[in-house]
């Protein structure tokens, strides 16, 4: 039976990110195994069709010291301004490098360009072992994981981290209990093109649906995150491309021009998913199978890399044995207020900006407003967008 020093379940953003930083982080190199079922797709991705995340600055930096940002800069492209506004309503607020002192307020990547790169230098890693499988059964014993696959393997670990989605195999199978809220919104999601180059721009707008982003890309792309009623995704769905973008257009307004062209349309429901445990023997959770956020202010993605960031740090610090009850309750207290405030933060901004009662309306205007000019109430809010938090 192989053994592994740490084994992580789930072979995308945040279980690669983990893999990678483990050993950039420690002193003495650890065998690290991801099970990941899905093979990279090496064919080259459509362009207009091709998933986006938004990188805070806290982000970018935290992947600087794990010397994995160098090569993804080379696909990013930066977010300069961030515009936020609500439809028909007179507030709105406004993010510029020049305020903040950096040279970005954060990056737009495409999930099939970093999921290339990252498969590139874990095949350069000769401690990292993928294992083209999916978990079929999880087995404790006070010193070890044990781990069957669906291909008939069985390997041990010290340690196993789930980093496999919202709907974790591994959590299930350790019986960890998982609280659920519907938002009641599904998000739309399409790349479009627009008359006015978006120059760096990112755009947020609050309609009485819910909130619509439109993030920069590169080619001049952007790409949109369109929160709505379920009943109303599924119209917009099956709408023309024409009807799409007109409709779109009324909903965002005309600060990019003509909204020319867009991709292929996808939708999933909008959920917070929210494990309160994210720890057990010899077991550690990251990533969307922790907490899974509404796309509100794009806080889920970087919220995850901050886990996996502190859990890095955990196991290099670990003398012998990363999956010690020392090291895992390390990275439990570390990780509790800042999963406690974004989670709170992102479900009241769903609440204070999905709808429109007259009393929320008047009051998130007035917030907005206040934003813009009291720059003590827009600190505290504009640091976690830029993932500046403590871990």
């Amino acid at each position: 039976m192989k053994q592994f020093d740490v084994v992580i379940a789930g072979g995308a953003m945040a279980g690669m990110t983990l893999a990678l930083a483990i050993n950039k982080l420690s002193s003495q190199p650890l065998s690290v195994a991801v099970i990941e079922p899905f093979q990279v797709d090496h064919q080259a991705h459509p362009g207009f069709d091709s998933r986006s995340i938004a990188l805070s600055y806290g982000t970018v930096e935290i992947l600087k010291r794990l010397e994995l940002w160098q090569e993804i800069a080379k696909v990013a492209t930066a977010i300069e301004h961030i515009h936020v506004s609500d439809r028909s309503h007179a507030g709105m607020t406004d993010i510029r490098t020049q305020e903040v002192g950096v040279d970005a307020l954060g990056y737009v990547v495409e999930l099939a360009d970093v999921g290339r790169i990252y498969h590139q230098q874990v095949q350069l890693d000769a401690d990292i072992t993928v294992l083209h499988a999916a978990v079929e059964l999880v087995q404790r014993s006070e010193s070890k994981v044990t781990i069957e696959l669906s291909d008939g393997e069985s390997i041990e670990g010290k340690l196993l981290v789930a980093a496999d989605g919202a709907i974790s195999t591994c959590c299930q199978q350790l019986g960890m209990e998982l609280s659920e809220h519907d938002f009641e919104q599904v998000a739309v999601i399409a790349n479009i093109t627009t008359q006015v180059p978006h120059q760096g721009r990112a755009f947020e707008r609050f309609t009485e649906q819910g909130p619509l982003a439109l993030l920069p890309m590169s080619q001049g792309r952007m790409s949109l995150v369109w929160c709505l009623t379920p009943e109303r995704a599924k119209q917009i769905i099956a709408e023309s491309d024409e009807q799409f973008l007109s409709e779109l257009q009324s909903a965002f307004g005309w600060r990019l021009g003509k909204l020319h062209q867009t991709g292929q349309r996808a939708s999933y429901p909008l959920l917070l998913r929210y494990r309160k445990q994210n720890i057990s023997h010899r077991f550690a959770i990251v990533g969307n199978a922790a907490q899974t956020l509404h796309p509100i202010a794009g806080q889920g993605f970087n919220l995850g890399i901050r886990d996996v960031a502190t859990l890095a740090e955990c196991i290099a610090g670990a003398s012998q044995d990363p999956g010690s009850y020392h090291t895992l309750k390390q990275f439990k207290v570390a990780r509790s207020e800042d999963r406690d405030a974004t989670i709170a933060m992102t479900s009241a901004l769903v609440h204070i900006f999905s709808n429109d009662y007259l009393s929320l309306r008047i009051g998130r205007n007035l917030g907005l407003f206040s934003m813009d000019n009291l720059p003590l109430l827009k600190t505290p809010l504009l640091r976690r967008t830029l993932g500046l938090v403590a871990r």
